[in-house]
């Protein structure tokens, strides 16, 4: 009875496609890596995910809807601009340790899209992406506004 109750509680859904601050209207993103970030990234990293039927299962939907918050959370391709400018650089840095360390995609998610799995043809073309913008950032700004602040704590 239970199983049935909750397949009415259902999580929001990451439709919404809003890109108004989105990475490629400041960095270029060339074809080959828009594929790649569309393939492997995107709909864990970005405002719209396109779900698997079954998302629609609960819990597997919460399950589901908690890596996306997660994801996006800790980075958005569509909201990367709003971000300051260190912290675009950081994110950069972070992106080329995960893919280096094999950490994105995540296991779970490359088990049932193998497709999402990434080369190493596609590692070298997102690290080569990755460092481009860092090296735009660091020429375009002074290099203490690139440095993040140590937040106080109470």
């Amino acid at each position: 009875m239970i199983i049935i109750i909750i397949q009415f509680i259902r999580p929001a859904k990451n439709l919404s496609g809003n890109g108004s601050r989105d990475i490629s209207l400041i960095y270029k993103e060339p074809e080959d890596v828009k594929t790649i970030l569309d393939r492997s990234c995107a709909d864990c990293h970005s405002n719209k995910t396109v779900y698997p039927w079954y998302a629609e299962i609960q819990p597997v939907g919460w399950w589901l809807s908690n890596h996306i918050v997660q994801g996006k959370r800790h980075f958005n391709l569509n909201d990367f601009t709003n971000l300051r400018i260190a912290i675009q650089k950081k994110k950069m840095e972070e992106v080329m340790e995960q893919i280096e360390n094999d950490d994105m995609p995540l296991n779970s998610y490359t088990i049932i899209h193998k497709d999402a799995e990434l080369s190493g043809a596609d590692k070298q073309v997102l690290n080569a992406w990755c460092q481009q913008i860092i090296d735009t950032i660091k020429s375009k700004y002074p290099a203490d506004s690139l440095i993040l602040k140590k937040q106080k704590r109470d």
